[in-house]
């Protein structure tokens, strides 16, 4: 299992959340995604690691900004 961290901007509600949570969630190898719409912070938990690229691409597809992972 691979764990990894990323900061989301321009989220401010539950939808918000679910967007980006679904997004991320269709990622393969994807088995747990955990945002905490607080800090913006969202960790990821996959079978193996991602590339953030991919992650950006599902977070942009959502309607957000991935800051510096």
């Amino acid at each position: 299992m691979s764990q990894s961290t990323y900061t989301v901007t321009g989220m401010t509600c539950g939808h918000c959340v679910s967007s980006v949570t679904e997004e991320i969630s269709e990622l393969s190898g994807v088995s747990d995604v955990a945002v905490d719409l607080a800090t913006g912070a969202v960790t990821v938990t996959s079978t193996e690691p991602l590339p953030e690229n991919a992650v950006r691409g599902a977070v942009e597809e959502a309607g957000y900004q991935l800051v510096n992972a």
